[in-house]
């Protein structure tokens, strides 16, 4: 097995991978390597810290975790780089190169020979490592170590301040005009706020909100160009705010009052933000990045680790010639980044062959806003900001052949990679969230909703039953804020420890090529998949919930048919929406035909859906987990963000007849406590054996089952 990895790292080294300045070899790299030609891009690697990363992994024994930084170059004249939006605006150095600096975080097994040959990599979410495999907290995890893994985390967003030593930030450039000034265009920020406030920061949005922004080109706000508007729903008219109320400042209400002090960050408004609007600003911004470049930072940074000896300085790979697969994953907004990566061909490497072999794009219904002049990466579905929000232009169909009838356009997330033989093994994990509040189904549909989509042979989805888009399920997540949700917020179902059977199963299919299981999906065609008007749900009456130690009552469950609207969007002529790429210019967005969405249908019975994995929590439930909730604040007419509900079961039948609740009582499913426990364990044993739960898990699942008493 170790001449197998060494002879690997030869074979790459030969068949191209120059480009990292890497030259092969058995075990040591050269003292040095010839210096890079001019039209070859350089990658050095400088480790700041290695250290022990606490426990020991089964036969892979210990591991220790490395962080540094990757310096690299972008050659604007390679075809494939030529999708980067501006990137010929780049400033270049000596040799003509484009630069960037990516953060990365490693984890190895601390004896080389233990690796098992695959390479995770871990998508940070705005600069946060979502996923830090900490077996001290979560147990379940110790599996990818055990398993060998080498686990890597690097940047690839460049909009993300180093605002903690634990952000991962990527640095690209800033695009100029041939004269070196500064390129202005216009630029929108969607202002949403929680609380009063007298001033708020720049870039807006719900998720964004901590990113670097764009400066304006100017702070007076009296020109062209400029406007500051506010409305309470997403579609009601815009009110326009006099420039004369609002300012670029910062302020408050004790010693700096309105109109503060000049600032680009940030602005001011002299009657203050009220949480009951939405406030859209559109202004004239300066100076883009070239975000685009963090994509082929991702890709050429992988492409080192997996393949190089050394850097173009000499330096060793600290994995060189033990990496011989590599999985990419990403959760919410940097799942979606992963999507985006495919889509735009970044899959292919600069030698021509594939980064990763296998992508797992979790919770992830969209592209992200990566690769436009003035992008922004963070941004995403969220309150109140949906509807013509970026990130939704591109294709959701996965196949490569895929026409949409609403544009005429052709092609897929799929398109280039099956055009340049670079497409990975490739899962898609969908929460009920997803379908809900971030547009999901036409991955899964026709634009009109009335056929089921074909998907390709490389592609596996799977829907996570009755779930919301985060968060690890229990009793014990779900909260009641009455003020802020109609009903107590959180699902008891969840997605985690299906996620960590489903990559296993990824890594099987990519390393093994065992087939993993089909994928779980509502259907138009067997009627788990319709149209919201459509839905049937039981009566829901009579819960409580504890409220800072208070029963309080939860109102009656009444469905409303909300969701999230999917249009065709024109940002102006110079965008390319087919790619999510291009210059927007027109805020906001002309709004064409609207794509059908359609939802998984529930069972009559739990309320509970019908389709897709259906987890422990499901099989065997101690309540109704909804895959959304509602904004409890008076005149907004929207879902409560990214989260779900949960109306628990009544204990016993006298309880559910005398509150009218059209659900089964805990004692009419269970009989008793040894009756709910059977449940579980019957669930969990189905679900090991269908490879959506581990056996750990499993384990852990009963014995949380046999702790948590919910009968005599």
């Amino acid at each position: 097995m170790k001449q197998f990895f060494r002879s690997i790292a030869r074979v790459a080294v030969a068949c191209g991978m120059a480009w990292l300045g890497a030259c092969g070899g058995d075990d040591a790299p050269p003292a040095s390597d010839p210096p890079p030609q001019a039209n070859t891009p350089s990658l050095r690697l400088s480790i700041s810290s290695t250290e022990d990363f606490p426990g020991s992994y089964g036969s892979v024994g210990a591991y220790e975790k490395l962080t540094g930084v990757i310096e690299g170059e972008v050659d604007p004249k390679d075809p494939k780089n030529a999708i980067i939006q501006d990137l010929e605006l780049a400033p270049v150095n000596a040799r003509g190169m484009v630069e960037y600096k990516a953060d990365f975080v490693l984890l190895k097994p601390k004896d080389p020979s233990k690796a098992s040959g695959v390479l995770r990599y871990d998508a940070p979410n705005r600069g946060n490592i979502l996923t830090m495999i900490d077996p001290a907290a979560v147990p379940s995890d110790a599996v990818y170590l055990e398993r060998g893994y080498v686990i890597l985390y690097s940047a690839w967003q460049g909009d993300v301040p180093k605002s903690s030593p634990a952000r991962l930030t990527v640095t690209v450039p800033v695009a100029k005009n041939p004269d070196g000034s500064s390129i202005t265009g216009a630029y929108r920020a969607e202002l949403v706020p929680t609380a009063p406030a007298v001033a708020m920061a720049l870039p807006g949005g719900v998720f964004n909100g901590t990113m670097i922004p764009y400066a304006p080109a100017s702070m007076d706000n009296t020109l062209p160009g400029y406007s500051l508007t506010r409305r309470v729903n997403g579609n009601d008219a815009r009110e326009a705010i006099p420039p004369s109320d609002w300012k670029f400042a910062d302020c408050d209400t004790a010693g700096n009052p309105f109109p503060g002090t000049p600032d680009p960050g940030k602005v001011c408004l002299k009657e203050g933000f009220d949480p009951r609007y939405l406030y859209e600003l559109v202004y004239v911004a300066k100076d883009p990045k070239v975000m685009g470049v963090g994509l082929a930072a991702l890709r050429d940074t992988v492409g080192f680790f997996r393949h190089a000896a050394a850097d173009a300085a000499g330096n060793p790979n600290p994995v060189a010639g033990r990496i011989a697969y590599a999985i990419g994953q990403g959760t919410s907004q940097s799942g979606n980044a992963m999507k985006t990566f495919l889509h735009l061909g970044f899959n292919q490497a600069l030698d021509g062959s594939r980064v990763f072999d296998g992508i797992y794009a979790h919770v992830a219904a969209r592209q992200t806003n990566v690769n436009t002049r003035f992008a922004v990466p963070g941004g995403g579905g969220g309150l109140r900001t949906d509807n013509t929000a970026f990130g939704q232009t591109a294709p959701r169909a996965l196949d490569k052949d895929y026409v949409d009838p609403l544009t005429g356009r052709k092609g897929g997330v799929m398109t280039r990679c099956a055009a340049t033989d670079t497409c990975p093994k490739f899962f898609l994990g969908l929460s009920g969230t997803e379908f809900w509040q971030l547009q999901g189904s036409p991955v899964l549909t026709d634009a009109y909703g009335t056929a089921d989509l074909a998907q390709p042979a490389n592609a596996r989805i799977y829907y996570y039953s009755s779930t919301q888009h985060g968060g690890n399920g229990g009793t014990a997540g779900v909260s009641y804020a009455p003020s802020r949700n109609v009903y107590p917020a959180g699902t008891v179902a969840h997605h985690t420890d299906t996620f960590r059977a489903l990559f296993i199963a990824l890594e099987d299919w990519v390393v093994r090529d065992v087939a993993p299981p089909d994928s779980q999906v509502p259907r138009i065609a067997d009627g788990t998949l319709v149209r919201p008007a459509d839905l049937a749900f039981p009566a829901m009456k009579g819960v409580s919930w504890n409220v800072g130690g208070v029963p309080t009552a939860v109102p009656d469950f009444a469905y409303r048919g909300w969701f999230n609207n999917y249009s065709v969007l024109d940002f102006g002529p110079q965008f390319r929406p087919e790619d999510e790429s291009g210059i927007a210019t027109l805020f906001p967005p002309r709004v064409g035909a609207a794509y059908a969405i359609m939802v998984p249908q529930v069972d009559p019975a739990t309320g509970l859906t019908r389709a897709g994995i259906r987890g422990v929590e499901v099989q065997a439930p101690l309540g109704t987990s909804i895959e959304f909730n509602y904004v409890a604040t008076p005149g907004i007419v929207d879902l409560s963000n990214l989260t779900g509900s949960f109306i628990p079961f009544h204990k016993t039948e006298a309880d559910r007849i005398a509150a009218g609740d059209g659900r089964p009582s805990l004692e009419a499913l269970y009989g008793d406590q040894a009756g709910y426990v059977a449940a579980v364990r019957t669930a969990a044993d189905r679900l090991v054996q269908d490879r959506f739960l581990l056996p750990r898990d499993a384990e852990r699942r009963i014995e949380q089952a046999q702790a948590q008493i919910v009968l005599p």
